[in-house]
């Protein structure tokens, strides 16, 4: 299965067959089997970019590989990656940029590897150093519109990463407005929180891993 998040929302593609019984889906979720044409996920996006209220929108087809790559023609892929930091207290190290709460992360330069490029993306946003790299954790997707409308599909590389520094420098030039260590489970639990659901979904994703 892949998640890719198109204005928030979560578009699936699946292998699951069985959800052919639970075509055409419901007012907030749309499951459909795919019609062999890459051009129909434009159209969902779209869809999706003009402010369509649902849930989700669930694709499926046997081929998941093939489900896959013809999504994927429809957008030019980046590449980025980011980190869940945590200190000796065991709390998180979050960032407000552009308003909303996020995880530092940024784009894979040439000839680095995302682990590389998660750890300098760290130091360089937030300030921090001594960083212990951990275990990969996940991908996530998302989608934009570059400033030449050219539709854009960011695969981003997250890993747990530890340090013994506490002090946070936030990086203002890439509009990092705050810095800040929280507690994750008080983080998400906080009314309103404007935060994208892919970093929630990430959060969440680690909060297991540490049990």
């Amino acid at each position: 299965m892949y998640k890719i998040y198109i204005n928030d929302i979560p578009f699936i593609l699946s292998a699951d067959l069985a959800l052919s019984q639970r075509v055409p889906g419901d007012k907030d979720h749309i499951i459909a089997r795919y019609n062999g044409s890459p051009k129909i996920f434009l159209n969902y996006a779209d869809m999706l970019e003009k402010g369509r209220q649902l849930e989700s929108i669930t694709i499926f087809s046997e081929d998941l590989e093939q489900l896959r790559k013809d999504f994927f023609s429809n957008f030019k892929l980046i590449e980025a990656a980011g980190g869940c930091v945590f200190n000796v207290e065991n709390e998180l190290l979050v960032i407000y940029r552009r308003g909303s709460w996020d995880l530092p992360k940024g784009k894979i330069d040439p000839e680095e590897t995302p682990s590389q490029a998660a750890v300098r993306e760290v130091e360089e946003e937030t300030g921090i150093g001594e960083i212990v790299l951990g275990d990969f954790l996940c991908h996530t997707y998302h989608t934009y519109r570059d400033p030449k409308e050219r539709r854009i599909l960011k695969r981003t590389y997250w890993y747990r990463m530890q340090t013994k520094q506490t002090t946070l420098v936030p990086q203002t030039e890439e509009d990092i407005e705050i810095a800040e260590w929280v507690v994750p489970t008080s983080f998400l639990e906080r009314a309103q929180l404007p935060v994208y659901r892919s970093i929630k979904e990430v959060i969440e994703k680690v909060i297991e891993k540490e049990g």
